[in-house]
């Protein structure tokens, strides 16, 4: 570069080191949450110094000295904030943050369910050691290498959660702290959605909290969970809500909605039909008149909006690295809606980056 871009340089290689580092952004956090440095501060009343931390915290001794480098990390990249220390020689006041009091357990902190647990699902070994593979997943790998995911672990995401029971616990947990979450804004801002419809099947629905959600909330609506045996295991109908084991691409049971959140992002375009082409069956056999599928996933590019459309390819490169499937734009949703057979769907949205698509036969 020339002299007069000097400034240039100086901010390009800033950039670089810290798009260099940023994977210690979603390490410090998911040590923030393991710590339980959000639930400390908002015990000690929203604001606490940094004795109150080492206090309080789970570290031991020998490890104390380091704590103060991680809370300013946590400070720089706006989990934390800090309160200018006045002229006392104390280190100032910590306080929450509004992305750090959706990680505190006490929902009253933040009006919702915490998202600690889907921190802790995203940034699980096996999703870190996935991308750690993704340029020698580009540069080839085995033919049966679909993903960096399988490359890495040897299989896919499910059968690495079914052959893990505790990290498969960890990701249910933290999908049913995000769903809660949608959830809360769904039925708040797009309730008529639930206006009509007598049964409900929550496909890939989990262990089951957006249905007993959707359950609480419109009691006239009957509710059920379609998923796989080792995340079914043996939960016990609760909140009027069952649970069916079962395989989406074979078989969905009638109803006259058929929810699918966060389900087709996991898969191809193939088989997203295959699912669709269920679900058309699900509602037509309960409602020879039609019901519909209700779908809340990421349509890419809805909001246009810069930090909206940063989160939404940020996701879909997750996608990329776990799964074969893939965030989708309106034509491409559009493009595998028509390839199953529905005629007809509109679009709004929900909660930032999300929307809610109902799908009509």
């Amino acid at each position: 570069m020339a002299a007069s871009s000097s400034p240039e340089l100086v901010q390009a290689h800033v950039e670089l080191w810290n798009l260099t580092y940023s994977y210690l952004k979603s390490m410090a956090l998911q040590c923030a949450v393991e710590l339980g440095i959000p639930n400390a501060i908002h015990r000690s009343g929203g604001a606490a110094s940094l004795p109150d931390l080492l206090a309080n915290l789970p570290v031991p001794q020998a490890r104390k000295p380091y704590l103060p480098r991680l809370v300013r990390f946590l400070v720089v990249t706006g989990v934390l904030a800090l309160d200018a220390p006045v002229d006392t020689g104390d280190s100032g006041v910590y306080r929450l943050t509004p992305l750090s009091r959706l990680l505190v357990d006490d929902a009253r902190a933040n009006g919702c369910t915490s998202l600690a647990p889907f921190v802790l699902a995203q940034t699980n070994r096996y999703h870190v050691g996935a991308a750690m593979h993704l340029s020698e997943w580009f540069k080839g790998g085995g033919d049966d290498d679909d993903t960096p995911f399988r490359m890495a672990h040897g299989t896919d995401q499910w059968d690495a959660w079914r052959r893990d029971p505790q990290v498969n616990k960890v990701f249910m947990d933290g999908l049913g702290s995000d769903s809660q979450l949608t959830l809360d804004f769904v039925v708040t801002r797009c309730g008529e959605v639930f206006d009509g419809v007598g049964t409900l099947v929550d496909v890939g629905g989990g262990n089951g909290s957006t249905a007993r959600a959707i359950a609480r909330s419109f009691p006239h609506v009957r509710c059920s969970v379609l998923d796989l045996s080792h995340v079914i295991g043996d939960i016990q109908p609760s909140d009027g809500v069952q649970y069916i084991v079962g395989d989406m691409m074979s078989s969905i049971p009638p109803a006259d909605a058929v929810l699918l959140k966060h389900v087709l992002h996991d898969w191809n375009d193939e088989d997203c039909v295959k699912i669709l082409t269920q679900c058309k069956k699900a509602i037509l056999s309960e409602k020879p008149s039609g019901g519909k599928v209700i779908i809340i996933d990421t349509v890419v590019g809805s909001p246009a909006n810069d930090i909206m459309f940063q989160a939404q390819v940020t996701f879909d490169l997750n996608m990329m690295v776990t799964t074969p499937g893939r965030e989708r734009d309106e034509h491409e949703w559009r493009n595998i809606f028509m390839a199953a057979g529905f005629r007809h769907h509109k679009t709004r949205t929900v909660l930032g980056f999300l929307s809610l698509i109902e799908l009509y036969p």
